[in-house]
């Protein structure tokens, strides 16, 4: 999911011995000590009943650029959207899938039939019931072409999902899922996928109701017009300034919402997020809600008054690989073998990052007690080596015809800390290099857009978890056809390396085929630039309960409570 966004910890599915699955998000948005793409904290922990009516107050760094589930890519939609909808499943702070609307469900002996049982009694904000047909409705409208989900390919694990996405199927009927009846929802799967129940918690996979929507492209624009299934509701959309939520009174598990109305601010900048936290006007900072300012990390760590946790998370630049002079592998590696890392995390972001060579952050899982990184370290992949760096970029240019480095300029999305780091990088390529980029800062949903349409040189970039596996790192990031390989970064061997994983016998050979992938792409093309493994620096005021940041990076509020 897209780090502004901002998306570690284990999960109970077993894999072939253990897959630890877990919730895009990434792409990461306006943090950069902390990523931008996460789940609710866990529904099964009642939450005190409150004797005064109580407000949890955040703020996003601009307004979520869709409500729709199907349109959500980055962490500031999801962070909004996962207190409005509610799909079968969700993950708790942890990354552990727990039943959501499924009360239930069973597997085939294959592993390839799931059958859900829906609580009955969920009902849509305007009264509508939620039933298994919301479901079949709402993933079929995600993987319709005319839709352009982004994320349709989160759904390709269903049997003729991916087919019927790039219109070789026209026969929805022929996709993979289908409601039984009113509460019970079939789906037929391409291959055995243990932590399927982990990757139906994604947003992508979450309901919507067809009375609301269709016919209605801007049903998802306005509160007056979104209709939700989740614990709150959607009061207040005041466009640049702020979302007002409530309790949503007809959620079916309304006993274990704890705050009666959310206010999510929207502020850019760390430094005025820091001072509404400092004359108590918000109760949280951190996980893609806010940022703390880097200069004063070290020292709120101290004092403890902020915390610093590893998440599964990466900040990374991309390159336009689809043109000069970034088409170049040779350029590619000169550009990230000319940087120090680790510079940049002691002067800049300051909030003990770990510098990163591969996509896959050190705390995803992999098996056999094992994280993926301890399995498949990322230090040969590539070193810091100026002069090295000097002979590929001349290389390169010279490959593509060019007597000098043209004129690039490095995208980012409009905060303090990506400026920081983009203009520590920028220095760092001027005097090792001899190139000398310009900076452009656009607002969130507009980099966002600028991004997708291909129109940068180089851009900042985040992932974070949409689940705890290193296929959402690695499918989502360079596989040819995914909706959030913005770099355009294409190679058939990756792709088929990738395909091949989802269909691979047993844990192991999935993750053999997986860290083939990264590493040709990686290694072999630098496909894109990585940077550091995120951390994430909170604060939150006393007396608020199960408001966390997750596995991911992504603050946890929908079920939190205050004494």
């Amino acid at each position: 999911m897209k780090f502004k966004k901002i998306f570690s910890s284990a999960m109970a599915i077993a894999l072939a011995g253990s897959l630890l699955a877990a919730c895009s998000s990434n792409n990461n948005g306006n943090n950069a000590a902390s990523p931008d793409t996460g789940a609710s904290p866990s529904a099964t922990a009642s939450a005190p009943v409150n004797k005064e009516p109580t407000e949890f107050r955040f703020t996003l760094a601009s307004d979520p650029p869709s409500l729709d589930p199907a349109l959500m890519v980055d962490a500031q939609s999801f962070i909004a959207g996962s207190g409005l909808f509610e799909g079968l499943t969700r993950l708790n702070a942890a990354g552990e899938p727990e039943k959501a609307l499924a009360s239930d469900w069973t597997v085939s002996d294959d592993g390839k039939t799931y059958t859900f049982k829906l609580r009955e009694g969920a009902k849509w904000s305007n009264g509508d019931p939620v039933t298994a047909h919301d479901f079949e409705y709402s993933w079929i409208r995600t993987l319709t072409p005319e839709t352009a989900s982004d994320y349709a390919y989160m759904l390709y694990y269903l049997v003729n999902a991916e087919k019927f996405n790039a219109g070789e199927i026209k026969d929805a009927s022929q996709v993979g899922v289908k409601a039984l009846d009113d509460y019970t929802l079939e789906v037929k799967l391409n291959s055995a996928t243990p932590y399927f129940p982990s990757i139906i918690s994604h947003n992508s996979y979450w309901p919507v109701d067809k009375n609301a929507v269709d016919g209605k492209p801007n049903w998802a624009a306005e509160a007056s017009t979104l209709v939700t299934n989740g614990p709150f509701k959607l009061d207040e959309w005041a466009h640049g300034d702020k979302l007002v939520l409530s309790k949503n009174p007809d959620y079916y598990d309304a006993a274990k919402v704890g705050f009666d109305k959310v206010t999510i601010s929207l502020v850019e900048e760390d430094s005025t997020v820091y001072s509404l936290f400092e004359t108590d006007k918000i109760d949280w900072i951190g996980a893609q809600a806010g940022s703390v300012p880097s200069d004063r990390v070290p020292g709120l760590v101290k004092d403890g008054k902020a915390e610093i946790k590893t998440i599964a998370s990466t900040y990374y630049y991309l390159f336009n690989t689809q043109e000069k002079p970034f088409s170049n592998a040779k350029v590619r590696k000169a550009f990230s073998m000319s940087i120090n890392r680790q510079s940049i995390i002691d002067n800049v972001t300051k909030a003990n990052q770990t510098p990163a060579f591969g996509l896959v952050p050190p705390s995803i899982a992999g098996m056999e007690g094992k994280s993926y990184r301890e399995l498949y370290p990322d230090t040969s992949f590539s070193s810091e080596n100026v002069e090295e760096a000097k002979k590929l970029l001349a290389e390169g240019l010279a490959e593509e015809g060019l007597s000098s480095f043209p004129e690039t300029t490095l995208l980012y999305n409009t905060n303090e800390g990506h400026k920081a780091i983009a203009e520590a990088l920028v220095d760092m390529w001027r005097k090792n290099l001899n190139v000398d980029l310009k900076l452009a800062n656009q607002e969130w949903g507009t980099f966002l857009e600028t991004r997708k349409a291909g129109q940068f040189g180089i851009a900042r970039a985040g992932w974070g978890a949409d689940f705890n596996h290193a296929i959402n790192f690695t499918y989502d990031l360079i596989h040819p056809k995914s909706g959030n390989n913005d770099g355009k970064y294409i190679n058939e061997q990756v792709g088929k390396l990738l395909d091949d994983s989802m269909a691979a016998p047993d844990e192991k050979a999935r993750l053999d085929l997986i860290a083939q992938a990264e590493k040709i792409a990686l290694s072999d093309d630098m496909a894109v630039l990585p940077i550091y493994y995120y951390t994430t620096v909170t604060m939150k005021k006393d007396g608020f309960e199960n408001v966390v940041s997750d596995y991911a990076g992504h603050l946890q509020w929908a079920f939190g409570s205050k004494k």
